[in-house]
């Protein structure tokens, strides 16, 4: 019975062995590649340290999160930064959701639409940014097309009141086609019996949207909502190789003044505070966004 016993045990010590030596590649690279970094990162918060100037990190305690709250470039690219996820992600998902009940519709070429709208996911945001700086530029394809009906142009990337606005199309055109396909993912889900069953009642479909696609919409639209979110907030790429931040800072949202203060700067220490930060403000968007959202459903259900 004994050597039964210890039999069972020891080979259930050998899967257990050969489990963690599978996933040994996938432990060390997480956390050398991302345990440990944020670790550091949360560490340098709390200090002074150049890594041109060399030497050991300074503690300062909470002197860089005191010099944030104090710092008006930073409340600048806040300001921004908000103006950008708040004028985005409605257009964003007003638009995807739109086109993902047209695409959900028996309709001619319907594959190829999805596919164009969702080629500009697949390509690469540089790409992108480097193409439309093209056309806002003054010799550009906007200005061509103004010039046409008798307006005027402008440079765009270079008019403090245009340049955000600008890039907030551009990034509005590259990123709606994700977010179609995921809530054309979301309809199809959605039993054909309940728009049947609708019709029947008399629901024509602008009902039947509000009272059955929309509700049960819902999950997906969370999530998207939510990813839309963090990723608004980490806008960078766009920004850097459209306008570096400029004119005035008119463009430097959070990510672009912590890459600024971090790679540009070498100010480490700060530039960890201020990812902190970002992380805190992308924390309480997102449950505002869910905490809504949830109450909105629990509302709906409640008139229901």
């Amino acid at each position: 019975m004994a050597a039964w016993w210890w039999g069972r045990r020891r080979h259930r010590w050998n899967q257990r062995l050969v489990l963690l030596l599978f996933l040994a590649p996938w432990l060390v690279s997480f956390v050398t590649f991302t345990l440990y970094p944020i670790a550091h990162s949360f560490y340098l918060s709390f200090t002074k340290y150049s890594p041109i100037r060399g030497g050991e990190p300074q503690f300062v305690g909470l002197a860089n999160y005191e010099r944030i709250l104090n710092d008006p470039r930073f409340w600048q690219a806040l300001k921004n930064t908000v103006i950008f996820v708040v004028g985005t992600i409605p257009v964003t998902t007003t638009i995807a959701v739109t086109l993902a009940v047209f695409l959900n519709e028996r309709i001619k070429l319907r594959t190829f639409f999805r596919a164009t709208y969702f080629l500009p996911v697949v390509t690469s945001i540089v790409v992108i940014a480097t193409i439309w700086t093209y056309i806002y530029s003054p010799l550009g394809v906007l200005n061509a097309f103004l010039n046409l009906l008798g307006l005027e142009g402008r440079n765009w990337l270079l008019d403090v009141t245009f340049a955000l606005p600008a890039i907030m199309v551009m990034d509005i055109w590259a990123s709606f086609g994700y977010y179609t396909i995921l809530f054309l993912a979301g309809l199809q889900s959605i039993p054909e019996e309940l728009y049947e069953a609708a019709s029947l009642d008399g629901a024509n479909a602008v009902q039947r949207f509000f009272r059955i696609t929309l509700p049960l919409l819902r999950p997906t639209l969370v999530f998207a909502l939510v990813i839309n979110t963090i990723r608004s907030f980490q806008i960078f790429t766009e920004v850097y190789v459209m306008t570096q931040g400029g004119p005035i800072g008119a463009t430097t949202t959070l990510v672009y003044y912590l890459y600024n203060m971090g790679f540009q700067k070498f100010r480490m220490g700060y530039a960890s505070a201020l990812a902190y930060v970002l992380v805190l403000i992308i924390l309480v968007f997102a449950l505002v966004q869910m905490r809504l959202l949830r109450y909105g459903e629990r509302v709906s259900d409640g008139m229901g």
